[in-house]
């Protein structure tokens, strides 16, 4: 779909910059990728809980929850997921300007969606977290029942039984969901963000 000649883009009168400023710290996204299972939302709920415990302000961006409302009106198809990771990446963009840390958890299967999500970010603002676990372990733990479906056919194209999940090649972080506990795994991810002074 091509844009309409007669869009122009307004720039606002309040920086990104006035913004970090104002809440006295830096804004980006926090990428959580991963099988369904593996812990994207719990890991990402825990920080977002950690982080706001140190005033800092955030906003998680959960795959369900957005699906509910934003992108109802998407399917599970490769188009439609590639779809799905381009609005939220706007989405999360939008947030970063605002200077507010953003926490996406979505499978987001593909490297090639996760990279353009980082190309609307911007690579700078573009923290992308692999959370790693055995799909085997992701299938005992099945919170939503999902695996099941799918293992009956229920659920075509569902990432990891007949959709494939391409890992990521060099995340900035790794997390190992069935080696680590949530606390852990928070703690993993702040330590990362002191040493790199975003918090």
């Amino acid at each position: 779909m091509s844009k309409p000649h007669n869009i122009i883009w307004h720039d606002s009168s309040i920086t990104v910059e006035d913004r970090r400023k104002q809440n006295n710290h830096s804004s980006f996204v926090l990428w959580f990728t991963g099988l369904s299972g593996s812990g994207k939302s719990t890991i990402a709920n825990a920080l977002a809980k950690e982080l706001y415990d140190r005033n800092i302000r955030n906003y998680v961006l959960d795959g369900d929850n957005i699906r509910n409302g934003l992108n109802r009106d998407l399917s599970f198809s490769d188009e439609d997921r590639t779809e799905n990771i381009r609005r939220i990446s706007e989405v999360s963009k939008l947030f970063v300007d605002n200077g507010t840390v953003v926490l996406t958890a979505f499978i987001s299967p593909f490297i090639q969606d996760r990279e353009k999500a980082k190309a609307i970010v911007s690579e700078e603002e573009f923290i992308e977290i692999f959370v790693s676990c055995p799909i085997e372990e992701c299938e005992k733990r099945d919170p939503k029942g999902l695996y099941d479906k799918a293992r009956k056919g229920e659920i075509p194209d569902f990432t990891g039984i007949d959709s494939p999940y391409e890992e990521p090649v060099s995340p900035a972080l790794t997390i190992y969901t069935n080696e680590q506990s949530v606390t852990e795994s928070v703690e993993v991810i702040l330590n990362y963000l002191k040493n790199r002074k975003l918090i």
